[in-house]
């Protein structure tokens, strides 16, 4: 186990490196508790589901890789923009201090920039502002987050959505246009989401495949809670699942 904690510690200092770059100094030595950061909306928030939402799921699975009780800390917002989440980093001491002392930052936002509104219905092109905003914000929430966390190099994750609107059976009621149009838009916002995790060296999680499959044609529901918007237990573990293969396969442990 010992072994195992010291090539945990190894692999994050790699990522760093080849994320932000190394300084000249020796590597931190990491005798605390690694701790797990969640940003971002009502799905890391664990909004209806009953359940232990996945970034403390995550932590759990991280802790025990490394052979240390890993602390979690959920600092998501339901409702959240991404405006929000810019805003926290920026002026919130609370949350500030949270991300400083982070070992691993897990970000889920954007959604409720492009939440569904009556007055645009299923014109994709009416969402184009709330896309933009997700375009602008999101990498500059990962720039902040890399510079309250320069002194060791966090890990960065960021996941997408399987459906920023309902998904499943819920979608489905509401008719094909409705479908077709949330496709179209969670396709922008998780274009932008992978986008950036690629820009900015971040690790990326697939929400969509985990949840619909690698053709996106499995149905989600369920995985959903009865509004048909956020997980349920079911979901969360398997967000949780999806979020731990992606840092194992990242840190090669």
């Amino acid at each position: 186990m010992v072994r195992r904690t010291v090539l945990v510690a190894l692999a994050l200092l790699a990522l760093a490196c080849a994320a932000g770059g190394c300084s000249s100094s020796a590597p931190q030595s990491h005798t605390q508790a690694p701790a797990v950061i969640a940003l971002g909306d009502s799905v890391p928030r664990g909004t209806n589901c009953n359940c232990k939402p996945y970034p403390q799921l995550s932590a759990e699975t991280l802790g025990a890789n490394a052979g240390k009780t890993t602390t979690a800390t959920n600092d998501s917002v339901s409702g959240a923009t991404s405006s929000d989440v810019l805003r926290q980093l920026d002026s919130d001491d609370s949350v500030i201090s949270h991300v400083r002392a982070a070992d691993v930052v897990e970000i889920e936002i954007g959604a409720n920039d492009v939440a569904f509104s009556k007055s645009c219905g299923t014109a994709v092109s009416c969402y184009a502002p709330g896309v933009a905003s997700v375009g602008k914000n999101l990498p500059a929430i990962v720039a902040r987050v890399r510079e309250l966390t320069s002194g060791h190099k966090a890990l960065v994750v960021l996941l997408d959505y399987w459906s920023v609107w309902l998904g499943g059976e819920h979608a489905a009621v509401k008719g094909q246009a409705y479908v077709d149009a949330a496709a179209s838009v969670t396709d922008e916002v998780d274009d932008i989401i992978k986008s950036t995790a690629e820009h900015s060296g971040s690790a990326y999680v697939n929400l969509r495949t985990a949840f619909k499959g690698p053709d996106y044609a499995y149905d989600e529901t369920h995985y959903l809670a009865d509004d048909g918007d956020h997980p349920n237990a079911a979901g969360h573990k398997q967000i949780a699942a999806a979020t731990d293969a992606v840092i194992e396969h990242v840190l090669h442990i």
